[in-house]
């Protein structure tokens, strides 16, 4: 028998914290997200603004309150993960989809392949 949440990418989540909670009580939230990882998003006023992944979401999320993304957003959601899981193109994709204006890099599918040239080929071909 697997673990909880071993089929799962998303196990837990808290969505649509204030940043004043973090900044309040650390320790509540730093309690539920602990040491774990997963992915999470910085919003500024109901916008997103970045998204990220993080190994050490606890340790991410103290670091954006006073890094260059420091005073860009009021709010915050993570989404946690127990075990592997492909975090990387998880986050990838959301940034190629949602290209929050926070983020610089859009993140690579490196298992994926392009169809945008066999589309014109067989465009080019009809």
């Amino acid at each position: 028998m697997s673990a909880k949440g071993d089929h799962f990418v998303v196990c837990q989540h808290l969505e649509n914290i204030s940043r004043d909670a973090l900044e309040r009580y650390p320790w509540i939230i730093r309690d539920f997200v602990r040491w774990r990882q997963g992915v999470y998003a910085l919003y500024r006023r109901r916008k997103l603004y970045y998204v990220g992944l993080a190994s050490n979401l606890r340790s991410r999320l103290t670091m954006h309150l006073g890094d260059r993304h420091g005073q860009s957003w009021d709010r915050f959601s993570v989404y946690l993960r127990v075990g592997d899981a492909p975090l990387r193109e998880l986050e990838a994709l959301i940034l190629r989809v949602v290209r929050p204006a926070g983020n610089k890099q859009m993140g690579k599918l490196p298992r994926s392949e392009d169809l945008k040239r066999k589309l014109g080929r067989a465009v080019r071909e009809y």
